[in-house]
C-alpha cells in the first residue's frame, strides 16, 4: 500500500531553527545572536554578501562548527542527535569534494554503504540528476556543472526530510538551473525543509518562498519574498513626455523628487502613476509612457547591505 500524500509530507515535516547562534574567531565574530528558522513544505532563500557568515552557519548546522553560544537544530535536535542523519538531512557544500579518481557511481555507492542504504538507491538517484550515462566515469573528468549534479545526487541518497544547498547553481548551464528549481520546488511540494543559498538574485527571485538575509553575522530580515519585496521597496514611477520641461517644473512645484533617466526620461520618487498622471493633466502635458518601477532583488539586496559587506568595488 503507498503512502498518502499527507503521511508523506508528515513523514518529511522537519524543520530547521537557529537561536541565539554565535561563533566567535578570537576578537571577530562570524556569526553573532542570529535566530531564523526554515520550515517543511517551503523553499528558504539564505543570503548574504561574502563573508557574512552563511558558510560558517551552515557548518554550524552540520556539526562541523561547534558555535561559540546558541544553538542551531534540525526538528529540535543537534544533528549528532539525529537516530539517522542521512535519511533526516541531505547537504551540498562544495560540488568539488569529490575524490577525482572515483566514478560517480563508486562515489555515491561509498555515501550508501555507509548510511545502510542499497545500490537501487544509487540507481534512482542517478536517474534524478541526469548522470546515469555518465555514472561509470571518473569524476575528476566532471564538468562544475556535473559535479554539482553529483552532489545533489549525494544529498538526496537518504530520501531526507530536509534539505540544505549551498550555491547549487555555480556551474549550471540555463537547463540545469532550471531543472535544479523544478527539483526544490517538487520537493518542497512533498513537505521537505528547503534551504540553500545563491548569489544569482534573478534566479533566488524566481525560486525562494522565504528569505532569510544576514550582514556580518548578524540577521538584517526573515520574512517572505513578497513580504521582503514590499517592504524595502522605494515607490516611484518612470515617466516620458515631450513637455519634459514643462512637468519638471510642475512636479518640483508638487515638491516631488525626480531625476532625469539616461534615455531623456523621469525616474520620479515616492508617489504612484495616479499622482503623476493628475500633475501632468492639470498642467494640460501629454504622457507618452508612465510606468510604475518595481526594484529587483538585486536592487533591494545591493542597498540593504551596502553598509555591511566586508569587500566592496567602486564602478568602472
Amino acid at each position: 500500500m503507498l503512502p498518502t500524500e499527507s503521511a508523506t509530507r508528515s513523514a518529511y515535516a522537519v524543520g530547521i531553527r537557529a537561536e541565539g547562534l554565535t561563533k566567535q574567531y578570537g576578537d571577530k565574530a562570524a556569526v553573532s545572536d542570529l535566530s531564523f528558522s526554515a520550515e517543511p513544505g517551503v523553499i528558504t532563500g539564505f543570503l548574504g554578501p561574502n563573508g557574512s557568515g552563511k558558510s560558517t552557519t551552515l557548518r554550524m548546522l552540520l556539526g562541523l562548527v561547534r558555535p561559540t553560544q546558541g544553538k542551531i537544530t534540525i526538528g529540535g535536535h543537534h544533528i549528532a542527535e539525529l537516530d539517522d542523519p542521512a535519511r533526516t538531512i541531505g547537504t551540498l557544500l562544495d560540488a568539488r569534494a569529490i575524490h577525482p579518481h572515483r566514478t560517480a557511481q563508486d562515489h555515491l555507492l561509498a555515501f550508501a554503504h555507509a548510511a545502510g542504504l542499497g545500490r537501487e538507491r544509487v540507481d534512482e538517484v542517478l536517474e534524478i540528476v541526469g548522470l546515469t550515462d555518465a555514472a561509470t566515469r571518473r569524476a575528476g573528468e566532471y564538468s562544475l556543472g556535473m559535479k554539482q549534479r553529483l552532489g545533489i545526487a549525494t544529498a538526496l541518497l537518504g530520501d531526507p526530510g530536509v534539505l540544505v544547498f549551498d550555491e547549487p547553481l555555480n556551474g549550471l548551464d540555463p537547463e540545469g538551473i532550471r531543472w535544479i528549481r523544478t527539483l526544490m520546488r517538487k520537493m518542497a511540494a512533498e513537505g521537505r525543509t528547503i534551504l540553500f543559498s545563491s548569489h544569482l538574485m534573478s534566479e533566488m527571485e524566481l525560486t525562494a518562498d522565504n528569505l532569510i538575509v544576514i550582514g556580518q553575522g548578524r540577521l538584517i530580515a526573515e520574512s517572505t519574498l513578497d513580504e521582503f519585496v514590499r517592504a524595502h521597496t522605494t515607490q516611484g514611477v518612470t515617466v516620458r513626455t515631450a513637455s519634459r520641461v514643462e512637468l519638471v517644473r510642475a512636479l518640483n512645484r508638487a515638491g516631488i523628487k525626480l531625476e532625469e533617466t539616461p534615455d531623456s526620461g523621469l525616474l520620479v520618487h515616492g508617489v504612484d502613476s495616479a499622482t503623476v498622471g493628475r500633475i501632468a493633466a492639470a498642467e494640460g502635458i501629454a504622457l507618452e509612457e508612465l510606468t510604475k518601477v518595481r526594484e529587483s532583488l538585486e536592487d533591494i539586496f545591493l542597498r540593504l547591505t551596502h553598509d555591511v559587506t566586508d569587500y566592496g568595488s567602486q564602478p568602472a
